[in-house]
């Protein structure tokens, strides 16, 4: 088998061929309309990483049915399960329409980005373990802490795409995604976009990763990569929060009104509302930017009528409600884990549910709180700060409905659980110290310092990262039909809670004390260094048993004991059927008859398949 039969690969050249017929375009381009000089580097790069972008999906064959068949009135059925004439490990090399191979594409490649992320972070959090310049040149060290920032989001992205293409057709007992071609190329659109963005360190960029104007304006030319670059990944989630949508409104089966059906999918169901109308908001603040360089447009320009307080609106009006795209999985993920092993009903279900829907819909309202200090209408303060403070009732809903959940039950601990109770512990540690930042006064005080770096990384951790977690642990049987070793993933939950316990909370110390944060250096004098110390051994901590879950992971799928169809004694309806799951998961249509959380009551039962009912307690 060659590399070329690897649509990857195929991709990857496409990407480079397109690239390369882009800037011969520009400098054609140049030489017939008599530009001189013809060779012009920034809008040759441009062009090309459009092209290029354009290229990889032909080269991968995102785009083969389309373009090749559709168009000239060929059918094209979807072929179901691996390669005919290739072995089976190559169809996550390439274009796959099964929802639960798209699924793994999305987590590999979030996982592979947010190991990148981790990695930056590890390197700029050395440097600061000590006053003065240690290895990173000030330029270098910006390039690297912005890249940490969207390579880590980034990572959040593509592992929420992996939870809900693996997982929302499962629990809907549905046969696959309602477009599975669309749900293709909304994953491969992102492999361009993260190339584009890690070639951007090559002509560096130093603007933080919000790339606010007019440093952005007029710095290197990597900025341009980074434009097109999270461009592209917001296509994919904009196309992706389609297709979740109609699935979860159109696929669910006989029974499965909405609120029978399994609170994940109301937290996918919000998060998709949100991608779907806020995410084109970046990407044309990016967008803007890029025509500013290029096009010499005055949108953030005051000389020509513009202002960069544009911009803030424009990206915060969408980076705000991310930061609910980020953790609505998550937190989706602790309610569903949590009956499980409680053994209870999840408590005020339908509050929990709509919850989801409100912190959505108010998340759209709050973003001028990370502008108090940008010299705005000083008017628009207080009824910023009032819609900051509300989004505080749908999430204390969710915290109220675990406590309820656990109260009583009969609590057992394995790793997912314990790492639904670390996201729980890091949640409110990000939730306790949000209003802080959210009221002007305190706010104006604290505004930029590393108080601001512990809140957001406590509530990514607790609404996503350990959840996200948890999710690996408590679905990795359903997935390898193996499972993992309990004793190390112990382990691994034991040094990264602490760890980043002592991560969080020294960065709000240190920022209370003065720092301030995307600096190189600090001022002895604030004392922070002993705080600055700790925190770089915490995120060593971190990595390292990040390292010890791969392992695991790795390992257990080799040799782990054979997990069985259902070791949880879940009633959700992917617990009803095989593990690993086959191809088609639903040998027969299932249908819904209870509702999804009523673990301990006798005679109750969700779902019936087959003829007999299922997920008895």
């Amino acid at each position: 088998m060659s590399l070329m039969s690897l649509g990857l690969v195929r991709g990857l050249i496409g990407q480079a061929l397109g690239t390369a017929v882009g800037m011969l375009v520009i400098v054609l381009g140049r030489a017939i309309f008599g530009f001189d000089p013809i060779w012009s580097p920034e809008p040759a790069w441009v062009l090309g990483a459009v092209f290029g972008g354009i290229g990889f999906l032909l080269g991968v064959g995102a785009m083969s049915d389309w373009l090749f068949k559709w168009t000239r009135g060929i059918e094209a059925p979807l072929h179901h399960g691996p390669p005919l004439d290739k072995p089976a490990w190559t169809r996550y090399f390439g274009v796959d329409y099964n929802h639960k191979v798209i699924g793994i594409q999305y987590g590999v490649t979030g996982f592979i980005m947010l190991m990148i992320g981790g990695g930056f972070a590890v390197i700029f959090r050395t440097e600061l373990a000590r006053t003065g310049l240690q290895f990173l040149e000030p330029d270098t060290y910006n390039t690297i802490m912005s890249m940490h920032g969207w390579a880590a989001l980034i990572s959040i992205l593509l592992g929420i795409g992996g939870m809900a293409n693996y997982l929302v057709p499962l629990m809907l007992g549905a046969a696959d995604m309602a477009f599975p071609r669309l749900n293709a190329w909304a994953y491969w659109v992102n492999v361009p976009g993260l190339v584009l963005l890690m070639t951007s360190m090559f002509f560096g960029w130093d603007g933080g990763w919000t790339v606010y104007p007019p440093l952005s304006i007029v710095g290197s030319m990597g900025f341009q990569f980074v434009f097109y670059g999270v461009f592209m990944v917001g296509l994919s989630s904009i196309l992706g929060s389609v297709n979740l949508i109609v699935t979860i409104l159109r696929m669910r089966p006989p029974g499965m009104s909405l609120f029978r059906m399994p609170i994940f999918c109301w937290a996918v169901l919000a998060t998709s509302l949100i991608q779907l109308t806020g995410t084109q908001f970046i990407g044309l603040a990016f967008l803007m930017n890029s025509f500013q360089r290029l096009l010499g447009m005055g949108f953030f320009d005051p000389d020509k009528g513009g202002s960069p307080i544009l911009f803030q609106h424009i990206f915060w009006f969408y980076s705000h409600p991310a930061v609910y795209i980020f953790v609505l999985p998550g937190l989706g993920i602790i309610s569903e884990i949590l009956p499980v092993f409680s053994r209870k009903p999840l408590f005020g279900y339908r509050w929990v549910a709509l919850s989801s829907i409100a912190i959505a819909m108010v998340g759209f309202l709050v973003w001028g709180h990370h502008m108090f200090a940008s010299g705005y209408a000083e008017y628009l303060r207080v009824p910023f700060m009032i819609s900051t403070m509300l989004v505080a009732v749908p999430t204390g809903v969710k915290f109220f409905s675990w406590l309820g959940t656990m109260w009583g039950g009969r609590l057992t601990f394995p790793t997912p659980m314990l790492f639904v109770l670390g996201a729980i512990s890091v949640f409110l540690i990000g939730g306790l110290s949000g209003p802080i930042l959210g009221t002007v006064a305190s706010d104006l005080h604290l505004h930029d310092s590393y108080f601001v770096v512990g809140h957001f990384h406590a509530t990514i951790f607790g609404g996503f990262t350990f959840p996200f977690f948890a999710a690996i642990y408590f679905w990795y049987p359903k997935i390898t039909g193996r499972m993992y070793n309990e004793t190390l993933g112990k382990l691994h939950f034991w040094i990264m809670t602490p760890a980043f316990w002592m991560m969080s909370i020294g960065q709000m110390s240190v920022g209370v004390m003065g720092m301030r944060r995307r600096i190189a250096d600090y001022d002895p004098a604030l004392n922070v260094e002993v705080g600055q110390f700790i925190v770089t051994v915490s995120a060593f901590l971190i990595a390292f048993s990040i390292l010890l879950m791969i392992y695991n992971l790795f390992h257990s799928a080799e040799v782990g004991q054979k997990a069985g169809n259902n070791p949880w004694r879940s009633r959700s309806p992917e617990w009803q059927i095989p593990s690993p799951v086959p191809e088609h998961s639903f040998a027969n249509p299932i249908s819904v008859v209870g509702e999804p959380y009523d673990y301990g009551l006798p005679n109750s039962t969700y779902v019936h398949m087959a003829g007999a009912g299922a997920g008895d307690d």
